[in-house]
């Protein structure tokens, strides 16, 4: 199991297309390692909630988000920059869905866990 971590860590720092199943193994892993900071959405018509962690394997910290979105309900990871939490943070209770278009979305091409927008 901790080959399989230490292969997961090593795939999200080189920017690895994941398939779906892989996707879901590191959303696993990444809320065995942290409790994260969870940012409720209730007047957001797309998204649910956000939460935020940091992992750190091998003293270098990795900054992932966990989205879940209202239509699916299903969770979806993005590896984010270390400054992510804190952008979204100050922006989503004025709007979830800007907040995320804007911080969390750019982010979406560095492990390809979020969904397909297009």
């Amino acid at each position: 199991m901790e080959k399989l971590i230490i292969i997961i860590i090593f795939l999200v720092s080189q920017n690895i297309i994941y398939s779906q199943s892989d996707c879901s193994e590191l959303i696993k892993y990444v809320k065995s390692e942290d409790y994260g900071s969870t940012y409720y959405s209730y007047n957001s018509d797309a998204i649910t909630k956000v939460t935020f962690y940091d992992v750190t394997e091998n003293f270098q910290t990795y900054y992932f988000a966990i989205v879940k979105f209202k239509d699916s309900y299903k969770e979806y990871i993005y590896q984010v920059g270390s400054n992510t939490k804190f952008n979204y943070s100050l922006h989503y209770l004025e709007s979830a869905g800007k907040a995320f278009w804007e911080y969390i979305q750019p982010y979406n091409e560095n492990i390809q866990c979020g969904p397909d927008f297009n």
